[in-house]
């Protein structure tokens, strides 16, 4: 039997067994692991080495719109055309002291572009190994719906 605690679904395992509201799920406890997943960005579209960002903003490629600035990487050769465009996001101590403000907004970002990606499914492939999203000031009191639309848009030119 696995015990979670309901008000600490999508933390850590470790922080679950430190609260008093614990639930019993029996062998359902592999369902919930599985939804965790579901709504994160996909492993094999993170990109999270030092040298991959520092490449991919060497390439001087980029767009901006609506506060965001995307950095495109180096184009995919033909050997290379079946991989996964990887895609990260950063957002600086300048846009916000407060961790608290800068990880929403990261959160907005990676949320759309897993929409973007589940969308298109199989479609999903741009001709970049890399992607890298930043956020300014702007969108420090944006919704959802404003963040998905501009990283759609910024989506769709680099198609």
């Amino acid at each position: 039997m696995v015990f979670i605690c309901l008000s600490h679904m999508l933390r850590n395992v470790n922080s679950y067994f430190k609260c008093h509201k614990y639930v019993c799920l029996g062998d359902f406890a592999h369902h919930i692991i599985e939804w965790y997943n579901f709504i994160m960005l996909p492993k094999e579209y993170r990109l999270k080495k030092r040298t991959a960002f520092n490449a991919t903003y060497k390439t001087g490629k980029s767009y901006h719109r609506g506060g965001i600035t995307l950095f495109c990487g180096k184009f995919k050769s033909n050997e290379q055309i079946n991989y996964p465009t990887k895609i990260g996001f950063v957002v600086s101590k300048k846009f916000h002291k407060r961790a608290v403000r800068r990880n929403r907004i990261k959160r907005l970002m990676r949320e759309s572009i897993r929409l973007y990606i589940k969308r298109k499914e199989e479609k999903f492939n741009t001709k970049y190994l890399s992607l890298i999203f930043t956020a300014s000031t702007k969108l420090l009191d944006k919704d959802f719906k404003y963040v998905d639309n501009y990283i759609n848009e910024l989506m769709d030119i680099i198609k």
